[in-house]
């Protein structure tokens, strides 16, 4: 999702210097890669990259692609084959031993549903999607960017079709994404159905020097940061810049200002232990999917014992202590270590040394790839 937020506001800034920009997608990948379908760049004409496609080798091929689509106003489909041991003939040294499909749809500001359009579509609400870019490997037709799906929402520059939208209803209910092949304007065209979920909303209860670099780090990462805080001298935005809120409440209010989904992580670091004993209760009473507190793990199992809420499940549910351990010392390498884990509990990811895995590094959570 900051991928997809940053590409909105480097467009917006585009546009407004009269800049003519393309959207570059990752729209299939076939063996490694850097990065995996869904991944997105956009290339302004005057040779501005916000994005990312690959660890920056097809960046500067991507440019010439992206500008020779913006020119003739044409999306185009780009191939990079880099099991070709003479992948030097691209000019771009890849090494990667697989094979990139790359969709270059050029912006048009006149048209009312664009790629652009219907990105910021995804971000007009806190809600999974399902966002359906439509591409051909025979370079028959490339429709591009095309349709966003959610159950009350859908934007979409092609006609009706059911079979596309019972697809996406099931992909949305199953929380991932899939590869299908759909018959338009008589010819039989690929789609990347692909799931898209809100960015983590991170409520850190705690606004002392700790809590800053939590912050910075978890702003960088795209995630909603709120820093709620019973002290009016602590909890401001001065303290706090990167945060998407900042408010002052004790523990018996804090969930009046605070909305909880599915995307929803709390950290508890106030360093008040009767304010985190209060808060601790009223948070496992809710369905939030992540609970952490800082301290040592006496410190948590006190808490449940004076809650009379210290079972195996509340144990197990409650991270405490908080973070991976990586010999965290300082603020901010504490702050790296509770970011790690979060990341690694809403991804599903084990957190062990990737020289350890026997699985590919990527998870797929992509059907038909």
């Amino acid at each position: 999702m900051k991928e997809i937020a940053d590409i909105l506001i480097a467009y917006q800034k585009a546009l407004k210097e009269k800049k003519k920009s393309a959207l570059a997608t990752v729209v299939k990948v076939e063996g490694s890669s850097y990065r995996r379908p869904g991944a997105r760049m956009l290339i302004t004409d005057d040779g501005m990259l916000t994005g990312a496609i690959s660890g920056g080798c097809l960046e500067g091929d991507a440019l010439r692609k992206a500008l020779s689509a913006i020119h003739q106003q044409e999306t185009k489909l780009v191939s990079y084959d880099t099991t070709d041991e003479d992948d030097a003939k691209f000019g771009i040294q890849l090494g990667c031993n697989g094979v990139v499909h790359i969709l270059f749809e050029p912006i048009l500001p006149e048209q009312e549903i664009n790629p652009i359009t219907i990105l910021k579509a995804v971000q007009q609400r806190r809600e999974n999607a399902v966002l359906v870019t439509f591409f051909s490997l025979e370079n028959q037709q490339q429709l591009g960017t095309r349709i966003l799906y959610r159950p009350e929402q859908l934007v979409s520059s092609l006609p009706a079709n059911e079979q596309i939208l019972a697809d996406t209803a099931l992909l949305l209910e199953e929380k991932t994404s899939d590869f299908k092949e759909y018959e338009i304007n008589g010819y039989l065209t690929s789609a990347f159905l692909e799931f898209i979920c809100p960015p983590i909303s991170l409520i850190i209860a705690g606004a002392g020097n700790d809590a800053q670099p939590l912050s910075e780090i978890a702003d960088r990462l795209g995630w909603e940061v709120t820093v709620v805080d019973g002290r009016p001298t602590h909890a401001t935005n001065l303290r706090f810049p990167k945060a998407t809120r900042v408010l002052v409440s004790k523990p018996d209010q804090f969930l009046n200002h605070i909305s909880i989904d599915d995307r929803t992580a709390f950290v508890l670091m106030t360093h008040n232990y009767n304010y985190d004993v209060d808060l601790l209760g009223r948070l496992i009473a809710t369905d939030a999917a992540y609970i952490g507190t800082l301290g040592p793990k006496r410190k948590l199992i006190r808490m449940l014992d004076e809650l009379n809420m210290n079972t195996v499940k509340n144990q197990t549910r409650v991270h405490g202590p908080i973070g991976l351990d990586i010999g965290a010392e300082t603020a901010e390498e504490i702050a790296i270590s509770i970011i790690a884990e979060i990341k690694s509990i809403f991804s599903g990811a084990s957190a062990q040394f990737l020289k350890q895995k026997n699985a590919p590094i990527h998870v797929h959570d992509i059907k038909g790839n």
